[in-house]
């Protein structure tokens, strides 16, 4: 196949994304870029407040109201839990703790190791899509794929002698892009049938919808994301790095060096350790009575297992590190291992200026209810347009990846619109599961484009480790072909999934009654 740079329509594309990466690197830092939002919600709520709106809130069922957050009341709230806002920061934890694991078993060599073996039998060819189906997978650790897999990409493609941002974006893609799509079962798949369930009793509280009633697609939509993921990777976007310098530390970059017999012994002794650890966790996950569960149940929101993701990654990262190290005598003592999580550590400075910022902003939008009334006013435009059932399908869609763009929590934006869009849908005939699936194509898609999701600027930071000058602009280009392919697509597979008849997933049916 012809290199992308040599075709004109291609090129084409190739001038677009360059003038959205200019455009977007000229934007201010991401941290400062979050402060100024902060200062417009603050401005907008200022002068919104007053107006009288006619939207009702769908749980509180009272008129929405812009909350004015520069109210004497507002700033102080805001003063005196600004520390609070930053340390509850949801994305601080997730990273800060799986990277205490990470950076061991990277600082002794055990990760380094692990990549040269699988590098060693899997052809460079084949490292895109298997890359994408880790990330698609990893949504079965919650948040988990963000700071394991991403980071994970661009060691890989740089240690295989592809451009590291490549490797980075195919994996951000499948973390975030493709983050509906998995044939695993996993914590949201719960987590959004609770809120859809509620919109369902709105109108009809004897209708039961299955936890799992949208695995069939999920599980087949993985095979599309992980093919347009791998042709766009590996058709547009490495192409166009060719250009792109690696001007990193290279004393910090995974080398090709065979792997030595010592390291041989410490990569095997390792993953015994993880196996171990996880054979461990089964047998005390498999009473029906175990603490680890919910009710009998492992997979709820509420199991102690699932909010046990990221100290468990940690666990599984940092045993087999030790194990490693000792074994390959990359480490002496403790001192070795305390080094490689203060070296972890070290790189995150960056990250908790732009988090204490975001947080920040985040909370004081929250509050505001500006992303709400956008919410609401969007789907009750769909609702009095008299569309037919189809373009009312890909409306909610694409008001989903609108609204994705500014609220990034899956299961904050479903608790918003699934009262609205589940109970209108079902007077048209359309079943909930069916409106379940399409809200997660839309909220999928523009995770990778908006720099307001919480994980953006630790992509910004992971990058640049390998090209310094990366900026939003440079992650926005990047992403951007994989967010249009993947909204186009998908909606149109979901049309073609529904007009085949292919059933969605567990009890689940396409028409209401």
């Amino acid at each position: 196949m012809p290199d992308i740079s040599a075709n004109g329509s291609r090129g084409f594309i190739n001038r677009i994304l360059g003038v959205i990466e200019f455009a977007g690197n000229k934007l201010p830092d991401p941290a400062v870029l979050f402060l100024l939002l902060l200062i417009a919600t603050w401005i907008f709520s200022y002068f919104v407040a007053p107006v009288q709106f006619t939207e009702v809130h769908p749980t509180t069922f009272e008129p929405i109201r812009v909350v004015d957050q520069l109210t004497g009341a507002a700033l102080t709230d805001f003063m005196s839990n600004m520390v609070h806002t930053f340390t509850g920061f949801h994305p601080l934890g997730v990273v800060l703790v799986a990277l205490l694991g990470v950076g061991v078993a990277e600082h002794t060599g055990f990760i380094n190791a692990v990549l040269k073996f699988m590098l060693g039998f899997t052809p460079r060819k084949l490292l895109t899509p298997m890359l994408i189906l880790v990330a698609i997978v990893s949504h079965t650790a919650a948040d988990a794929g963000y700071v394991l897999v991403i980071p994970l990409g661009g060691v890989i493609f740089y240690a295989a002698g592809r451009h590291p941002l490549a490797g980075i974006a195919a994996a951000f893609a499948g973390v975030s892009g493709g983050f509906s799509a998995n044939f695993i079962p996993s914590a949201i798949d719960p987590l959004l049938q609770g809120f859809t369930q509620a919109g369902v009793e709105v109108l009809d509280a004897t209708r039961e919808v299955n936890p799992l009633c949208n695995i069939f697609f999920t599980g087949i939509s993985s095979i599309l994301i992980i093919g347009l993921g791998w042709f766009i990777t590996d058709r547009i976007v490495e192409p166009r790095l060719k250009g792109t310098l690696v001007d990193g530390d290279k004393d910090d970059m995974p080398k090709m060096e065979a792997l030595t017999p010592r390291e041989r012994r410490g990569m095997w002794a390792g993953l015994a350790s993880l196996v171990l650890g996880v054979a461990l966790l089964w047998l005390l996950a498999w009473p029906e009575d175990s603490a680890l569960r919910d009710s009998g149940d492992l997979t709820t929101k509420d199991a102690p297992l699932m909010k046990m993701i990221v100290p468990l990654i940690f666990l599984f990262f940092v045993v087999p590190g030790i194990v490693h190290g000792y074994v390959a005598r990359t480490v002496k003592d403790h001192r070795d291992i305390i080094k490689g999580m203060s070296k972890s550590m070290s790189t995150m400075g960056y990250y908790l200026v732009m988090a204490f910022f975001a947080a920040l902003f985040i909370d004081a939008f929250t509050k505001s209810n500006v992303g709400v009334l956008i919410a609401i006013k969007g789907a009750n435009f769909l609702k009095n347009a008299g569309a037919m059932n189809e373009v009312t399908l890909v409306g909610i869609i694409l008001l989903s990846a609108c609204v994705n763009l500014m609220v990034g929590s899956a299961s904050a934006k479903w608790a918003l619109l699934s009262p609205i869009f589940v109970p209108m849908l079902m007077q048209l005939g359309i079943s909930p599961e069916l409106t379940q699936a399409a809200y997660r194509v839309g909220d999928s898609t523009t995770n990778i484009i908006t720099p307001l999701m919480p994980y953006f600027p630790l992509v910004v930071v992971f990058s640049q480790r390998y090209v310094k000058q990366t900026g939003i602009g440079t992650i926005a280009a990047l992403m951007l072909p994989y967010s249009v392919t993947f909204l186009i697509a998908w909606t149109a597979f979901l049309l073609l999934y529904w007009w085949i008849g292919i059933p969605l997933g567990l009890q689940a049916t396409y028409v209401y009654p």
